[in-house]
């Protein structure tokens, strides 16, 4: 087992299409792999248990508010998308506005859908490098349709906010935090984050 993501270069001349990428990970369903816009293949380590249960406790929160509200989806970090710029990426917990999903074909629906999810969280496992962190939350917010992301860095216990065009927020330990106005309503609590 590996601690840290490993990543994978391909020549140019054996580089995957989207279709090959989607198989390849369908191959290897028990991995975490993402790639990069530069065809740079991640697979990153399972998570560790209280990692999986922190992400879980955000997915449970994250859930129950979008089944009241109903004006979108969930999906947790095996759902895969496809970004503008080729980038497949897998958040540890995404929102898609339903008008958004509903656009999309039934085809596109069963691979790695080609959009950008609303709203974003990452959370922070220990293997996870910071830096490489922040770079993947500034990819999302130069995607058309992305609203707000946050990364959650459970270490420090800082929340970092990222909306379009804006500067990235740091909240040092926040009890909770508000993700107004994009999901009406949301808030999540750390408490059980942390």
């Amino acid at each position: 087992m590996f601690s840290s993501p490993l990543v994978i270069e391909l020549p140019s001349s054996m580089q995957m299409t989207d279709e090959q990428f989607f198989e390849f990970c369908q191959v290897n369903r028990d991995l975490r792999i993402e790639r990069n816009q530069f065809g740079q293949i991640s697979i990153m380590p399972p998570t560790v248990s209280e990692t999986g249960n922190r992400e879980f406790n955000i997915l449970g929160q994250l859930w129950f508010w979008s089944e009241k509200d109903g004006t979108g989806i969930c999906f947790s970090s095996s759902a895969g998308f496809t970004l503008s710029t080729g980038a497949e990426r897998s958040p540890d917990a995404a929102w898609i506005k339903l008008e958004r999903w509903n656009n999309l074909s039934p085809a596109q629906k069963q691979g790695f859908a080609p959009i950008c999810p609303d709203f974003v969280i990452e959370l922070r496992s220990p293997s996870d490098n910071l830096p490489t962190l922040k770079n993947k939350m500034a990819e999302y917010m130069r995607e058309p349709g992305i609203q707000l992301g946050l990364l959650i860095d459970r270490q420090q216990r800082q929340v970092y906010l990222y909306r379009p065009g804006q500067p990235e927020e740091c909240l040092d330990h926040p009890d909770t935090v508000s993700c107004e106005p994009v999901l009406t309503g949301f808030v999540l609590h750390m408490s059980k984050v942390w």
